[in-house]
């Protein structure tokens, strides 16, 4: 690992655990303040090697999380849906979910852990999940709940 990345990423690791930070903008607003300038990119990739995940109280490290009194997947799915999701998408047996970057992980989450009939899985990549579901037709149950959890 190079000496600036070494140093940007103990930066991050620094920064969240002094404050709560709820997004990546934060995070690079807060890093810009203290001189260290860091594309959205960059931050995502940083994020994602550092092992952070988001927690209702911002980010944290996975030990951190699992330290704190709330664990990750505590988040009930309709708030986290409501915050994050910005489109859904139907293709044959898989549900595809748009998240702004660095979102994807906390939906994910959140829908494993009701342990539908319907999901036989998801994959989270930074903002998109996708939900794979044992049929057409159980994906289109899925999509249903999901439409009403919104309302």
């Amino acid at each position: 690992m190079n000496k600036n990345k070494r140093l940007r990423q103990g930066q991050i690791l620094k920064v969240v655990g002094e404050q709560p930070i709820g997004s990546q903008e934060d995070l690079r607003k807060e890093l810009a303040r203290r001189g260290m300038r860091v594309n959205q990119a960059t931050l995502s990739r940083d994020i994602h090697e550092i092992g952070l995940v988001k927690t209702a109280e911002g980010y944290r490290t996975l030990a951190g999380a699992a330290a704190t009194s709330e664990p990750v997947a505590a988040a009930p799915l309709a708030r986290v849906l409501k915050e994050f999701l910005m489109d859904m998408r139907p293709a044959q047996n898989i549900l595809v979910l748009k998240t702004p970057p660095g979102s994807a992980q906390p939906l994910a989450v959140a829908i494993d852990s009701e342990k539908w009939k319907e999901v036989a899985g998801t994959v989270a990549g930074d903002d998109t999940v996708l939900i794979v579901t044992p049929s057409p037709k159980a994906r289109l149950a899925l999509q249903n709940r999901l439409e009403e959890m919104l309302k």
